[in-house]
């Protein structure tokens, strides 16, 4: 017992009173930066050390990020993801999968607009994805058939929904969660206002020309041209963002259907085209304000849409001088503003 005894007297010695080496140690704890005797060793460890303390404090920030995203989706601060979808079954699935795994996500919604309805197969994977979601348990799916192939079904109000927010996307498009997250809070600070990922511009041929529009306009003579991403790209101005990957609030589903001039609906639903360019409109004729752009990556995953065809942007002139002269003013807001999350910046 006296050896035992003696033996953790002399732990408890070396924990508290340290030898001489081990003093000098905890006096000098860079000592052996100090004894590195080239410069160059010097800077190549400090730039190190400061990288490193660059990650951990990055790691920490994305954290608390994460933490602040659980708090915020609560059930009032959740949104819809509304999905348009046509004959590309492989892409929805991929599609609902990934906006299932995103916290903020209350419901999914399906745009069915096929002359058959889905396959027993393609629910059953469908509702896979989802029990598959663990972060929403609560998370409903819902997919809503309508009787006709029509470009207007996108924006048809939606029985049974919950959020404010919608989330407008095409079936060939993911944005990543976080990225979604951060244009959720960018639209939560500006609810009347559309947000999102893919911006475009009008651009006007004569200055002042838009009081000379009238009903009878000639569209081989446009006042306005429309802009596609790289005239935004080089100017840095634009009016509109896409519903391919937007955020708008539910209440504009309703007045496209009921309150907006069923002679552009007519429109949409002829040239099979130009629906995001009238919800554009609209929402700008309402609030007199420009979009918001958001910053972020998208990740399309689709070979080719609409927007490949050819001839696409002179088609979607012809559109945007028909609004002009069906509203009888041009009504989109030139915005030059970008919302970056800072947290992901180097430089901001």
């Amino acid at each position: 017992m006296s050896s035992l005894v003696a033996r953790d007297h002399k732990v408890l010695v070396k924990a508290g009173r340290p030898s001489s080496s081990s003093s000098r140690c905890w006096r000098s704890p860079l000592a052996w930066f100090y004894r590195i005797s080239s410069w160059r060793s010097r800077l190549l460890l400090g730039i190190s050390m400061l990288i490193f303390i660059f990650l951990v404090s990055a790691a920490i920030v994305r954290w608390n990020q994460d933490e602040a995203n659980f708090l915020l989706v609560s059930r009032h601060h959740r949104y819809t993801v509304l999905v348009n979808t046509w004959k590309r079954y492989d892409l929805l699935r991929k599609s609902v999968a990934h906006y299932a795994s995103c916290r903020g996500v209350d419901a999914i919604r399906v745009v069915w607009s096929e002359s058959e309805p889905p396959s027993e197969s393609l629910l059953a994977a469908l509702e896979k994805s989802i029990r598959a979601a663990e972060n929403n348990p609560e998370l409903e799916l819902r997919i809503d058939i309508n009787d006709e192939d029509n470009l207007n079904n996108r924006f048809k109000p939606l029985d049974g929904v919950t959020t404010d927010g919608i989330f407008s996307i095409d079936d060939d498009v993911l944005v990543p969660c976080t990225t979604l997250e951060f244009s959720f809070r960018v639209w939560l600070s500006a609810p009347d206002s559309m947000v999102g990922f893919v911006p475009r511009m009008h651009w006007a041929r004569l200055k002042n020309n838009w009081k000379q529009i009238s009903p009878t306009f000639r569209p081989e003579q446009p006042t306005f041209t429309y802009g596609g991403w790289w005239s935004v790209w080089w100017m840095g101005t634009y009016s509109m963002v896409l519903t391919k990957a937007a955020f708008l609030h539910h209440k504009y589903l309703e007045y496209y259907t009921l309150q907006m001039p069923a002679s552009i609906r007519e429109y949409v639903a002829n040239q099979r085209n130009c629906e995001d360019i009238a919800m554009s409109f609209m929402v700008a004729n309402l609030t007199n304000a420009p979009p918001i752009w958001v910053k972020g990556k998208l990740y399309e995953i689709g070979s080719s849409g609409i927007s490949s065809l050819k001839g696409h942007d002179v088609h979607r002139t012809v559109c945007v001088n028909f609004l002009a002269a069906r509203y009888g003013y041009m009504p989109l807001v030139a915005s030059n503003v970008k919302a970056v999350d800072a947290n992901l910046q180097w430089f901001w």
